[in-house]
Formats: structure tokens, sequence, C-alpha cells
């Protein structure tokens, strides 16, 4: 018998918004949202409940930070005509369905999650009860959209199986077969390095913005590490030994152009100065048309809102059906409605 697995026609992700978006959610999350939207439905949800469970006292700043992410979204390319664009605190099924699913998930599936552990460490207080139950919302996220894929990297594939946990075990408690088991999508774009080598982030004062003005970006690339063995400018360099700026070649640059750069660092015939204008000119180039997109979006409020209604409308439609799904599995009366 054939082991094969359904073909995948439903795709689920999300981000929080917690301010402008990097390089990084570029290259590791928004390129591969490019091509999934070509190929699948797609929802995918800006996640303010989830930024509320770190960020709780600084909910002003959900609005504006919402708007943001949208902007950035569609300047990259992820097309509402294509896809569903949301957000979550729009969609009061999934508060519905991460409660029942609180009720029937062990507390050691969500104390041992390894994304939950690492969120605790950088919170630097008492671990509160939304963030405690951040797998658990998650998987309602994905699940409410009856999600069969969900593009993740390998340090998420822990989270992902709390998910297909929880599917099963729904499934098998109510005898039913409401939820697929939402299986991950693997991105190969290993993770970037910000400017100083540490994980990019706007907290850490390391990355480069989506939205940065070219020399925005030249200045803050002026920063970035280099060989560190590499005293004076004569000196021979050795790209290996470089933490930030050949690897950011590798990146935005073609395959001559990389080979020329390893070349002539090597040589001492390119200084580490010169290596970081040149990559600046490339990331200005890839950019480029990405921040004149996000201007014209920034600067036309009423669309960025008709586009999350627009969401909205098409997100509760497929999240109803499937609250409608679980209370027939576990034997409710149907909604009432007026």
């Amino acid at each position: 018998m054939s082991s094969a697995q359904p073909a995948l026609t439903t795709i689920m992700s999300g981000m929080r918004p917690t301010g402008k978006l990097h390089i990084g959610h570029y290259l590791g999350v928004l390129t591969n949202w490019l091509k999934l939207q070509e190929q699948y439905a797609c929802y995918f949800m800006i996640a303010d409940w989830h930024a509320l469970t770190t960020r709780y006292d600084r909910s002003a700043e959900l609005t504006e930070h919402t708007l943001q992410m949208l902007i950035d979204w569609l300047a990259v390319g992820i097309d509402p005509k294509k896809a569903v664009l949301y957000c979550q605190s729009d969609i009061p099924e999934i508060a519905q369905l991460h409660l029942i699913f609180s009720m029937l998930t062990p507390l050691p599936w969500v104390q041992g999650d390894p994304t939950l552990k690492d969120m605790v460490k950088q919170l630097h207080e008492d671990l509160n009860y939304g963030l405690l139950g951040y797998p658990v919302l998650q998987s309602a996220d994905i699940l409410i959209m009856q999600a069969e894929g969900v593009p993740v990297g390998r340090d998420q594939l822990a989270h992902l199986e709390i998910t297909r946990d929880i599917a099963r075990r729904f499934n098998h408690v109510t005898g039913s077969s409401v939820f697929p088991e939402a299986r991950p999508l693997l991105t190969d774009t290993p993770l970037i390095a910000g400017l100083d080598g540490q994980k990019m982030g706007k907290s850490n004062n390391n990355a480069i913005f989506l939205s940065d003005t070219e020399d925005e970006t030249w200045q803050k690339l002026r920063t970035a590490l280099t060989d560190t063995g590499r005293v004076k400018r004569d000196d021979k360099g050795n790209p290996d030994n470089c933490p930030v700026v050949f690897p950011y070649y590798g990146l935005f640059a073609d395959a001559a152009t990389i080979a020329t750069t390893d070349a002539e660092c090597r040589q001492a015939a390119r200084g580490c100065m010169d290596c970081k204008k040149g990559l600046a000119e490339r990331i200005n180039e890839t950019l480029r048309p990405i921040r004149e997109r996000g201007k014209t979006f920034a600067g036309d409020t009423a669309q960025l809102i008709q586009i999350l209604r627009d969401g909205r409308k098409q997100a509760r439609d497929r999240a109803s059906e499937t609250v409608l799904k679980v209370r027939q599995a576990m034997q409710w009366l149907p909604l009432v409605s007026s």
C-alpha cells in the first residue's frame, strides 16, 4: 500500500508585529511566502495576540506595528489577491479553539517546548499564563484554517510537532477527523546574523530594515564585522573568517561577484571598506523597488485597512467552518444564530 501523503492545498503562517521588518525576515520568510502564494491557498496572519505575550505593557504600539508589517509584506510582493492577509485578533474563533485545545493539552507538552523555553529566558521576569499557552494558541492559529502545511525553520520543528499532537489528540478523543496533521515545509535559508554577528533584531540594534534609506543602509554596513585577523589594508584577508560582510555577499550578489570578492580579499587587492561599499550597492539595488512600493502603500492607510477587512472576512469564513466541525465532533448543540 502507498504511504504517500495527501497533496497540500492550504498553507498557514504568521509573524508577530513588533516593529519594522529587516533583511532577515525578507530572506528567511517573505521570499518563501512569495513562492507559496503562487502554489497554495495561503493564510498569512499578523499575530498581534502573540505579541502581547511578551509585550503586554506596550499594546499602544500594536496599531502602528500592524500597519508597518502589512506595508512591508505588500512592498515585497505579498498579494492580497493571492493570499488572505489578516490580524489574529480579528478572528475570535481562534480564541475559542485555543480554549478548547487548552483543555486537552497535557502541561508537559508545552513545558518541554524549546521555543517557549527560549522566550522565557528573554523575558527576564516571571512566566505569565499567556506565554505558557503560546504553543497551544499557535496550534489554534494553524488548525483553525485547516492548514496542511506550515513553512518553518528546523529550529521550529519541535513546536510544530505540538500542533500535530494536539490535532491527533482531538481527533482521537472525538472519534473524528476534523484536523489535518500539518506538516512542515522546511526553509533552506540559514539564520542571518546581525551586523555585530549576533542574532539580527530591532532590540539588538544590529539590523538593516526594509524601509531604511540607502544612506542608512550604508552607515549601518560601515560598522559590520569583517575578518578580525586583517588589521591593515594591505594584509591578506580570509573570507572564511568574515562573520558578516562576506556571508551577506552570498545572499545579495551573483556567483561571479562573490568569486571576485573572495579572490581580491585573499590577495589584499580589496580592503574591508571596499567590500562594505560594494555590499551596500547590492543590498540597496535589491531593496530599492521594495522601498519605493513601501512608500506608496504607507501613504494610503485607507487601502491598508480595507485589505485587513477583506482578509478578516475570508479568514472568519474559514474559521467559522472549522468551529462548526469542532462542535459537531464534540456533539455540542448547534451554535445559536440570530
